[in-house]
């Protein structure tokens, strides 16, 4: 008999507490002022929420306790929640893209400012020096500026062919004023231009400069595209429920002052956000080497010196083919035959103006390598940005507990939270007991910016070994590619199998934003643009072919 007392008192107590703790009006009666306060600071109306505590059996998220909401109220606190969080996530995103924005325009601004000043000095210079010579070639003087800008700025174009066509130009204009009394019919000067090459130093030197400064200001707008296009993705309804269960269910459980429990809104927001952490390894590689690839932009052939010094290699060349004008000329009939005497033309013996242009290269301002310290500390900093997302929303926005104890909301109830926290992405998932997620359907939009990380990743690798992935040789074995050695393979993994130049993809890599500034409509919309899902569909065959390997 006593043993049977004393169950029933345990019971008892048991009984009062479990009450006491959901708001049992048995307990102690309760009304709904706090609720009222909160939901109204909503926006939403007052009459929806009941005076006193209800029988909680309508509840189909919360816990199904005494409660001061109502089905309406559940439902658009439901609605509130995950609009709020999806708001956080954005603001979120807007603060890396305008990061990665700034240095986007900080780096653009300058390496547009350097080809600009490039030019300015050519067109101050060259009449004085060359005289006939720039004068007959002005066009394609200012033609193969316009050519580097709409490479940097991401047009479909071979720039070493680029670099050879504005040769052969050349060579036409400074052999018929080295020899006018000759004919030199349209067949003959093809020939010359094939005699005479553009040297292939100052090809390679182009090419590696202006490759490796596109393509890093091409990663700021790709990293800054992906931020803006994942913030966009929508919270599924599961996601939607647990956000709701843990921001709002304690406020109708009559539980106001209990903030959620650290590692419970870890879950949550972990289960939330699964596919956004599966960006995280294509992410910190794209970051490593965008880090990695500014190595190219200093020294004799990095891109601050040859993109603010294009005048000075072409006078440096200009007066190479004039010092060594008979070696030219002799090369030229032996491998093209001698040519016809214009008897309309002037002699031989008169003289022709002939000049020589020695300019001196400006000294670094300063300003590149400043751009780079602030780019690479931004950068690292950004690394871990998708994986950390969960705990900086638990800690920024959505006010939880400072300690998991028994006074934080564990979503049942005031107590301490006990399951363990999941890890990062889709398939550490499986388990998570807030948020029920497939992990067998992962959201396209967040594989797709996967997929371009990788192919952005790809072309800053490739850039760091000189090369321009669209239009790379297969018969180019390597050679002459100078000093280096190329990206370490511990830092950038596997060499990637050149394409050959007969299949030029017809791509474009317009840099994000830019497209509309200083003039550059017209650049941009010459070339093609495939269909965004034909792009990503190409170029997943082309990655998944090529078994990466590194020059």
């Amino acid at each position: 008999m006593e043993l049977r007392a004393r169950g029933w008192w345990l019971l008892c107590a048991a009984a009062a507490l479990a009450a006491c703790a959901r708001g049992d009006p048995a307990s102690k009666s309760r009304s709904c002022g706090e609720v009222r306060q909160i939901y109204g600071a909503k926006g939403f109306s007052l009459s929806d929420v009941p005076q006193a505590e209800i029988s909680g059996e309508h509840l189909r998220i919360c816990p199904q306790g005494y409660t001061c909401c109502t089905s309406e109220m559940e439902e658009n606190l439901a609605n509130r929640s995950r609009a709020e969080l999806e708001t956080a996530l954005l603001d979120s995103g807007r603060a890396l893209q305008a990061m990665l924005a700034t240095q986007l325009r900080g780096f653009d601004d300058h390496f547009q400012r350097l080809l600009n000043d490039s030019e300015r000095a050519l067109q101050e210079a060259f009449p004085g020096a060359f005289g006939e010579l720039y004068t007959q070639s002005a066009k394609a003087f200012r033609d193969l500026y316009t050519e580097l800008r709409r490479y940097y700025r991401g047009a479909n174009l071979h720039l070493e062919e680029t670099l050879a066509e504005f040769w052969a130009r050349l060579l036409e204009r400074l052999f018929r004023q080295l020899h006018p009394q000759l004919l030199l019919p349209d067949e003959y000067l093809d020939c010359l231009g094939k005699q005479a090459e553009a040297p292939r130093e100052l090809r390679l030197r182009a090419t590696r400069a202006f490759v490796a400064a596109r393509s890093f200001v091409q990663g700021l707008g790709v990293a800054s595209d992906v931020v803006r296009k994942v913030a966009q993705v929508p919270l599924g309804p599961e996601c939607s429920r647990a956000v709701m269960k843990l921001v709002y269910c304690a406020h109708c459980l009559g539980v106001p002052g209990a903030r959620p429990c650290p590692d419970y809104c870890r879950n949550v927001l972990k289960g939330c956000l699964a596919n956004q952490a599966d960006l995280d390894a294509e992410w910190r590689n794209l970051l490593d080497s965008m880090v990695l690839i500014t190595d190219k932009f200093w020294g004799p052939s990095g891109a601050e010196s040859v993109i603010g010094s294009v005048h000075l290699w072409l006078a440096e060349a200009i007066n190479a083919l004039q010092d060594n004008k008979d070696t030219l000329t002799a090369k030229v009939i032996q491998g093209c035959g001698n040519p016809k005497v214009n008897p309309q033309g002037p002699g031989p013996e008169e003289k022709r103006r002939r000049g020589k242009l020695a300019l001196q290269e400006k000294p670094p301002t300063g300003t590149l390598e400043k751009l780079v310290s602030e780019a690479k500390t931004q950068l690292r900093d950004a690394q871990d940005f998708w994986i950390s997302l969960p705990g900086t929303l638990c800690s920024e926005k959505i006010a939880m507990s400072a300690a998991s104890d028994d006074r934080c909301w564990n979503g049942m109830a005031k107590g301490r939270y006990l399951p363990e926290v999941m890890g990062d992405g889709l398939a550490n998932q499986i388990n998570n007991p807030e948020v029920e997620v497939d992990i067998t359907k992962p959201d396209m939009t967040v594989r797709q910016q996967i997929m371009q990380l990788k192919i952005m990743t790809n072309r800053l690798r490739s850039a760091y070994n000189g090369d321009d992935v669209d239009f790379q040789d297969a018969s180019d074995d390597g050679s002459g590619s100078g000093s280096g050695g190329g990206c370490p393979d511990d830092v950038c993994g596997r060499r990637v199998n050149k394409k050959s130049s007969s299949s030029r993809t017809t791509l474009t890599h317009a840099l994000p934003g830019l497209s509309e500034r200083e003039g550059q409509k017209s650049s941009a919309a010459s070339c093609p643009q495939p269909h965004p899902s034909l792009l990503l569909l190409l170029l997943t065959l082309v990655l998944s072919a090529a078994r990466p390997r590194w020059r």
